[in-house]
């Protein structure tokens, strides 16, 4: 499967080199001040008491999974109603002890304790992301970590205690995971889960790039692993039906991973983010079986016909045609890819088309390695806006000729800030932006959410070794309906309970004005991310919503009455019209 797509890719990423650091990396590109203001994000994370520092153990050794690595999971582990964190850490060596993961639950809003002793959630693997979901339908999240080497599953108890229930779940396995994504493949009400793996990696390999360097491996340099599929068994174990459902067809190296109804006939499909492959899109055909059509449906390479290195996926409908749009995020040199859905009659789309120029996502993204990403509305205008979040894979070339005594100042990257007209044009706001865009770290990991319960959408980064991030949205600082005028909103948690559970998989749109605003119920994730959060929905200058219609897993519809700006609300399955 590596052909030209990796040959084009390899040149991109031997082409490339980088090293890592705070103070010294690049600055975001500064030959025209940035054509939109307004969208402010400050770094708060000394005062939620968030404590956590991402290890490698590899300062000055070039172990591959260490530049990979550096996850998180968002969602509610107590069933308290506020979103708690739990961050994959990596460590000392590659092949011996690591570090600790950590566990903080949020108490009281806006403030997160360590709560790692006593909570079964000390996983001692070389950790590289989590998913969270209900596996077992007893209303409470459960916990997937994948790591480099053997994942685990965690079984919640019920207040935010877990046990390993690996084995008896029958998910261990000792390849190399990156991200995981829960979703009902079957329709038939159990969480199933796809886990995406990267490649064989030999530790006596070295890798060296120009003037023969040595520095951190591509993924070319090894053979790619085979994805894992497994069905979940009435929440009582996981079937690993990868060769049936013909996903284990195929060895890429998979990153980042989604699932969503893609082609529109009600059931869920998957996308994967392959590095330096070409990218899968397998369609659900409803029998068990997935089948990959990326290539005939324009999502496997860019516009150029070449698979680039795929690392993390946004999802959404960026123009308001009320289908769903991809985003891929690449390595430095070559452009992120924006894959615009073509429609199509119902039941069906007819591709995607790579519009990233057009879109104005191509030029900010070339000196740039990009990682975590997620479509959000950073000013609650109803538009879809994008963050990505940067850091290289090898010694950036501005760096070489540097003595500093941090060795990861070569490979930090500033962040980019993208914001939408809704008609699927961007703005870059990166320098504008506040600490979000101007923070220099090697980041990986990226989750919107509403840290304060204010009405506007965060940003939580995870950097590789280094401080996670909490950037809070101080674009409008008064948090009342009443003064937010042009920024109204709503917060949806959307409930299937014959299930007890989020309808992951559910379409909603709010018709806001008379326009429609489509939004997914899926869980959190782009680059070795997971977990569940209530939707967000910004309304720009509407006082109301002024009706919901949702599309449940399966295709059934409902619609329910709207709510005023400022709302909470849960849509139930069954309570609708």
């Amino acid at each position: 499967m590596r052909g030209l797509a990796v040959v084009a890719a390899a040149v991109a990423l031997l082409g490339c080199t980088s090293e890592g650091g705070v103070s010294d990396a690049p600055a975001p590109p500064s030959s025209e001040p940035p054509p939109v203001t307004g969208v402010h994000f400050v770094d708060v994370t000394a005062e939620t008491g968030l404590d956590f520092v991402h290890a490698t153990g590899s300062a000055g050794t070039f172990p591959m999974p260490a530049i990979m690595g550096g996850g998180v999971a968002v969602f509610d582990a107590d069933g308290d109603g506020l979103l708690d964190l739990y961050f994959p850490n990596a460590g000392s060596d590659v092949a011996g002890e690591s570090a600790s993961n950590r566990f903080y639950l949020q108490r009281p809003r806006g403030r997160f304790v360590d709560a790692t002793e006593g909570s079964g959630l000390d996983n001692p693997g070389y950790g590289m992301g989590a998913a969270a979901g209900d596996i077992d339908n007893d209303g409470d999240l459960d916990l997937y970590v994948t790591n480099f080497g053997a994942d685990v599953l965690y079984r919640n108890e019920g207040s935010g205690r877990f046990v390993d229930a690996t084995d008896s779940f029958g998910v261990a396995t000792p390849e190399w995971s990156t991200s995981a994504v829960f979703f009902d493949a079957d329709l038939d009400g159990w969480l199933d889960l796809y886990v995406a793996r990267y490649v064989q990696w030999n530790e006596a390999r070295e890798c060296q790039v120009q003037g023969g360097r040595v520095d951190y491996c591509g993924p070319q340099q090894f053979e790619g692993e085979a994805d894992v599929f497994y069905r979940n068994e009435g929440g009582r174990r996981f079937v690993d039906r990868s060769r049936d459902a013909g996903v284990s067809l195929i060895e890429d190296a998979g990153l980042g991973v989604v699932a969503a109804d893609l082609d529109e006939d009600g059931l869920p499909d998957v996308y994967v983010a392959n590095d330096a492959d070409p990218n899968q899109l397998w369609i659900n055909r409803g029998d068990g079986m997935f089948e990959d059509d990326a290539v005939l449906l324009g999502a496997a390479y860019n516009r150029f016909g070449v698979g680039e290195a795929g690392m993390g996926i946004a999802l959404g409908d960026i123009d308001g045609d009320r289908d769903l749009d991809l985003f891929l995020s690449h390595l430095i040199e070559e452009t992120n890819t924006l894959y615009v859905n073509l429609g199509g009659s119902p039941g069906s789309t007819d591709g995607f088309e790579d519009r990233a120029a057009e879109a104005g996502l191509a030029a900010p993204s070339t000196p740039y390695t990009g990682f975590g990403t997620a479509f959000f509305d950073a000013d609650n205008d109803g538009d879809l806006d994008l963050a990505v979040v940067n850091g290289a894979v090898k010694r950036r070339p501005e760096t070489l000729s540097e003595r500093s005594g941090w060795f990861w100042r070569g490979y930090a990257e500033p962040n980019l800030l993208m914001l939408g007209d809704g008609a699927s044009v961007f703005a870059d706001a990166s320098a504008a932006s506040g600490d979000f865009g101007t923070a220099l770290d090697v980041s990986r990991g990226l989750v919107p959410f509403d840290l304060e319960g204010d009405g506007d959408l965060d940003l939580l980064v995870s950097n590789l070794e280094g401080p996670a991030r909490i950037y809070r949205n101080e674009t409008i600082a008064d948090s009342t309906p009443a003064a937010r005028t042009g920024a109204g909103w709503v917060r949806l948690r959307v409930i299937d309970p014959e299930v007890r559970r989020t309808a992951l998989g559910a379409s909603v749109v709010a018709w806001v004005d008379g326009r429609p605003l489509r939004r997914l119920v899926l869980p959190l994730g782009g680059y070795l991310t997971g977990g569940e959060a209530p939707l967000h929905i910004g309304l720009g200058d509407a006082a109301a919503v002024e009706r919901f219609e949702v599309t449940w897993p399966g295709g059934s519809v409902e619609e329910f009455d709207g709510a005023a700006s400022g709302s909470e609300v849960t849509l139930l399955r069954g309570e609708g019209r």
